[in-house]
């Protein structure tokens, strides 16, 4: 029997490296785990999709033009015959010029914002920009399974502001909400900034969440907006992402375009690819402006970003409770405080200062909105704000003509407040 399993596995490892090199791999047989190189292999083959074109990116991202109709969404049991939808049937009733948003006093604030990638190339119609994975990014996951996906009980929760959550989840907010109504999307134009991050499994990240469900195992919830992700980019560059889930991420969802769910159309923008230029302290100030809604129609969850660019829907199918309505809707930061050497990160949220330093100092969301079940566009009422230690990351919120409701929001993390 011992020369027979030697055999076996002797035949194994030959079929493993024939594939490894078959699709471009490159197997390590001095000890390496050949099982885990090929599941890693067949990961990336399946994410990474050939290309009508790629641009080479000037932070190193290779962004794949990959023709629409083949991307990973599709491979969904439940879109096998699925006809994209091209564009939504109805936008929110009073969507806005953003241009006309801009009428700070100060002068620095700017909306002109793009992707680093756009300065080598663009994609052509008829495709959509894929960020391409890396194999490092896949093995930095606790396993293949769970690459491109939250860790739980990761979503704040205002009505239990109780320590216990901080500790067991090592995730901190500083958030406004809204909830107790039937809720058909939200906007929010969200201040661009760096911050630092500590320790390279910690992440900062400012968005919005659309919620639904009790906070338990079935919550869904759609999320969009800016994240800084060394584990999951390798990088400490400022990154558009969303993120979705059916149950509160347990085995569904995903960031990006890392699994099937999200059906992009734009040519345009890539999920996950770097924001330029970011703010930068007592100087010139940049946002990005994020909607999701529900069409009445269809039923989908849209996005789009900025005024121009529809950037593609999750169909209403994923859900449970989204496919009716939110219940919940958030705005804010979200920081994972991973108590290095048993003290509290020095991971900033937002620009890294406290929200009364104000404008071009502390970062922002203006024009925080709600979409209604008349599919109006209309400013929260009754809107809340939490955070879990107020003296590590904070938020301020306020209202006026230019802005409606808006909040500053953030924090330098480790202080001699907070420790």
């Amino acid at each position: 029997m011992g020369a027979q399993a030697t055999a076996a596995r002797a035949v194994e490892v030959v079929l493993i490296c024939s594939f490894l090199l078959l699709v471009g791999g490159s197997p390590d047989t001095s000890g390496g785990d050949l099982r885990q190189q090929l599941s890693v292999q067949k990961h990336l083959r399946r994410l990474n999709r050939p290309a009508v074109k790629s641009i080479k990116s000037p932070d190193g991202d290779i962004i794949d033009c990959v023709n629409i109709a083949h991307q990973l969404a599709l491979d969904h049991p439940y879109l096998k015959n699925h006809t994209i939808q091209l564009r939504p049937t109805f936008h929110p009733n009073g969507l806005y010029d953003e241009s006309k948003l801009t009428s700070e006093p100060n002068k620095k604030l700017h909306s002109a914002i793009t992707q680093l990638w756009h300065q080598n190339g663009r994609c052509p119609e008829g495709t959509i920009p894929i960020r391409r994975t890396r194999r490092e990014e896949i093995l930095r996951a606790s396993s293949v399974r769970r690459h491109g996906r939250k860790k739980h009980k990761t979503i704040p929760r205002p009505s239990s502001a109780d320590p216990d959550l901080i500790n067991n989840s090592g995730h901190q907010h500083a958030i406004t909400y809204v909830e107790g109504g039937k809720y058909y999307g939200a906007k929010a134009i969200i201040n661009v900034w760096k911050p630092n991050i500590q320790q390279p499994t910690e992440f900062s990240l400012s968005q919005l969440w659309i919620l639904g469900g009790s906070f338990g195992q079935d919550l869904n919830s759609i999320e969009a907006g800016w994240q800084v992700s060394p584990d999951l980019y390798g990088d400490n560059n400022t990154r558009l992402f969303t993120y979705w889930t059916s149950d509160a991420y347990q085995a569904t969802g995903c960031y990006n375009l890392l699994c099937s769910g999200f059906i992009q159309i734009s040519s345009e923008i890539a999920m996950g690819a770097t924001i330029s230029p970011i703010s930068q302290y007592g100087g010139s100030q940049f946002d990005i402006s994020i909607l999701v809604w529900k069409d009445p129609k269809e039923g989908n969850w849209w996005m789009q970003f900025g005024s121009d660019y529809v950037m593609g829907y999750w169909p209403s199918f994923l859900f449970s409770y989204l496919s009716e309505s939110a219940s919940m809707v958030e705005w804010g930061g979200e920081v994972v405080n991973s108590e290095p050497d048993g003290r509290h990160t020095a991971t900033e949220m937002g620009s890294g200062h406290f929200p009364e330093e104000g404008f071009g100092k502390a970062s922002y969301f203006r024009n925080v909105q709600i979409v209604d079940e008349s599919n109006n566009l209309r400013s929260p009422k009754g809107i809340g704000v939490f955070t879990e230690q107020s003296n590590c990351y904070d938020v301020q919120r306020g209202s006026n003509g230019d802005w409606g409701t808006y909040f500053y929001f953030g924090g330098p993390g480790k202080s001699p407040n907070c420790y």
